[in-house]
């Protein structure tokens, strides 16, 4: 029996298409400055994205760890979800490396909104440990930030002289399904990271971007916590790869998504929202059944997923196809709900 991986979008192969562009990239020392194939891919996220400089980092949490290290730092405080990737999937290193304070918001879907945040800014005193930025995720469980949502945390921040920093590690997934521009989503934050190693299907890396001045402190930090890198062009020029081949397909996997989540709404045993599930995530249930359970279950029936407490996570990416998921829905449609008993 064939089995489908859906724990994640980061557990994708490249492609040969893309393979044979890594073959062939020329590279250099990046320490040096050196490696062309980096560079490039730093000049065209940056310029996608609408900021002055990138920076080529080896994953979305180093991308997340330096600027709360620079633009936040000892004695300060974040503000974000509390279901953020930085406070629950990072190794608490936002406080152990970079010295700063999650406050953590709780609001529906994982949204935040400038009227949610702004309590949890403290006021100026010195025996108050200082707000110096609010991150926010997007997208966060799948969900995208409305744009009108982001202006308006930008002009909070702005009026307090905080930074925002966007955790963007599916960020392009977010244009993709709202239709609005990458440019115009990054231009409501100081600095962004997006990841090439989820949906855009490259093996190794994130991009970090912001101003010139902010990058140069960023390329100075990576060297520090361990993440200079020599001839990576070989794993930069699978993320120009992905940006060049891999944004507009991400529909694919948003559709595809949808056909999952139809499919577990069908079977009567499975709790799922279906307006939550906008990109290619879907997180159901099932009443009274603990996630490993559950997890289990699919898996004995070829679909592999994650499960955290009562919730079960699916994720769909490139390597599936529309026939795939056909059978990924048969298969779902399949189960005996005495399964789950058993």
């Amino acid at each position: 029996m064939k089995t489908y991986d859906l724990r994640s979008d980061t557990v994708t192969k490249p492609t040969p298409a893309m393979r044979k562009a890594m073959a062939e990239a020329e590279v250099g020392d990046d320490v040096y400055f050196e490696d062309p194939t980096i560079n490039k891919l730093e000049a065209m996220s940056a310029q996608r994205l609408g900021k002055e400089a990138a920076l080529y980092v080896t994953s979305g949490s180093m991308g997340n760890l330096i600027p709360l290290f620079i633009n936040a730092g000892r004695g300060t405080e974040v503000i974000t979800h509390a279901n953020s990737h930085i406070i629950q999937h990072e190794v608490g290193a936002m406080s152990a490396i970079a010295g700063t304070l999650p406050i953590a918001v709780d609001s529906p879907r994982g949204l935040l909104e400038a009227k949610t945040i702004e309590p949890y800014i403290k006021p100026v005193a010195y025996d108050l440990a200082r707000t110096a930025m609010i991150e926010v995720e997007n997208t966060i469980g799948g969900i995208c930030y409305p744009l009108q949502s982001l202006k308006d945390i930008r002009s909070l921040a702005d009026r307090y002289g905080l930074k925002v920093h966007l955790d963007g590690a599916r960020v392009f997934n977010a244009a993709v399904a709202t239709g609005v521009d990458i440019a115009e989503i990054a231009a409501n934050a100081d600095t962004m990271t997006f990841c090439l190693s989820k949906g855009l299907g490259a093996p190794v890396g994130s991009v970090l971007c912001g101003s010139k001045e902010f990058i140069a402190k960023a390329r100075a930090v990576r060297k520090m916590i361990g993440g200079g890198m020599r001839q990576a062009g070989i794993l930069a020029a699978a993320g120009i790869y992905a940006l060049e081949h891999n944004i507009d397909r991400l529909a694919q996997d948003h559709d595809h998504a949808k056909l999952i989540a139809q499919a577990l709404v069908k079977t009567g045993w499975a709790r799922v929202a279906l307006t939550d599930v906008e990109t290619n995530i879907i997180f159901f249930s099932v009443a009274g059944v603990p996630g490993k359970k559950v997890v289990s279950v699919l898996g004995s029936n070829g679909v592999l997923c994650s499960g955290d407490g009562d919730t079960i996570r699916l994720v769909t990416n490139l390597d599936l196809s529309s026939e795939d998921i056909a059978d990924v829905c048969r298969r779902i449609d399949a189960i005996d709900p005495k399964e789950f008993v058993q």
